[in-house]
């Protein structure tokens, strides 16, 4: 029973995590085809939600470490790690000034590949939990 609360937990905090990073997706797809305001109400929604999302990857990679799903951690260290170089380099944030200066492509690649990312690790996750699961049944 303990597997299954481990994977449900894991499962909201993936999904979480998901759900950020397609919110900035559509929120740059508006800023595309002029959908909202081009600079200031786009720009200010992606960036509330950068560092909400650097934090449920944090929690995502401790609770996967926590709960001893190491090979889980290990592939979401990478996204980590890059989201942590990001912070430091305050790059994390949506410039309003240069979003249509050839960055708003750079912009919605970087959260599609992060998005991708997240996609594999969450086919990954539901693999194991199924096997694991079918496991304690036996």
């Amino acid at each position: 029973m303990e597997n299954l609360f481990v994977g449900l937990i894991t499962f909201f905090v993936l999904i979480a995590l998901l759900a950020i990073i397609g919110y900035q997706l559509m929120c740059l797809a508006d800023l595309e085809f002029d959908y909202t305001d081009p600079y200031y109400d786009s720009a200010s929604r992606v960036n509330k939600v950068a560092v909400p999302e650097f934090l449920v990857q944090a929690v995502f990679c401790f609770v996967c470490l926590s709960t001893g799903q190491v090979f889980l951690c290990f592939m979401s260290l990478p996204h980590l790690h890059y989201n942590i170089k990001l912070y430091r380099t305050k790059t994390h944030l949506v410039d309003v000034t240069e979003i249509f200066n050839n960055r708003l492509n750079w912009e919605k690649k970087q959260r599609l590949f992060k998005f991708g990312y997240l996609i594999l690790i969450f086919v990954v996750f539901l693999s194991r939990l199924i096997c694991t699961l079918g496991i304690d049944d036996y």
